[in-house]
């Protein structure tokens, strides 16, 4: 069975039900009551009046109230928007070692990283983002972290401090609004943390992180 399809409105226009129709609009309804006669759905009689009021509409909302009784004009409600995932947490500890997390790996929504007289690479740039934000929680001890991500996401700094040591965010600001957030935690003593953008790596679809 065909869908009722009202002829589509200019961008930025109004679609509610007293938008005025076209004839285009008209003619797909008198489409769809000729199918519901065909189908035994209405009578001879109910038709002809349904057409009648079909080409005398003026509004959407007229057009659809002739419908509202017949499969073609119950409309599926509109689905909701996508529920996030459970937010999970990564741990990355390097102890007298190395760490690494990089490539193709789910990021999670918070990311602990402790680097003890080792040192720990965090590469998001290949990542995928299943929560719009990542909070890294960053612990340095007489060691280094570096982390990187890719250069149209957002990379803010909260919280972080260096004693005797660095932990420098570069921060940037990603202009779709779609974009992920990470936010860099923590402290550094005696150590080095460093987070930055990397230029040329970028996350191809942001539509997919929503819809």
């Amino acid at each position: 069975m065909d869908e009722i399809s009202l002829s589509k409105q200019p961008a930025g226009s109004a679609t509610g039900p007293e938008v005025r129709v076209s004839d285009a609009d008209r003619d797909r309804v008198a489409h769809l009551l000729r199918l519901a006669l065909s189908e035994g759905r209405l009578n001879g009689e109910e038709y002809a009046e349904r057409v009648e009021s079909a080409y005398a509409a003026k509004t959407a909302g007229q057009l659809e109230s002739l419908l509202v009784d017949l499969p073609v004009g119950r409309r599926a409600p509109a689905p909701g928007p996508r529920p996030l995932p459970t937010r999970t947490t990564t741990n990355l500890v390097a102890v007298f070692g190395g760490a690494a997390r990089k490539g193709r790996w789910r990021a999670g929504g918070r990311i602990n990283v402790l680097a003890c007289f080792g040192g720990v690479e965090v590469d998001l740039t290949e990542a995928l983002y299943d929560y719009p934000r990542v909070d890294i929680h960053v612990t340095a001890l007489f060691g280094g972290v570096d982390i990187l991500v890719p250069e149209n996401v957002t990379l803010r700094g909260a919280g972080h401090h260096g004693v005797l040591g660095g932990f420098d965010v570069t921060e940037q600001e990603a202009s779709d609004p779609r974009a992920p957030v990470v936010v860099v935690h923590g402290f550094a003593l005696f150590a080095g943390a460093e987070a930055k953008g990397r230029k040329g790596r970028r996350i191809r679809d942001l539509r997919a992180l929503r819809d």
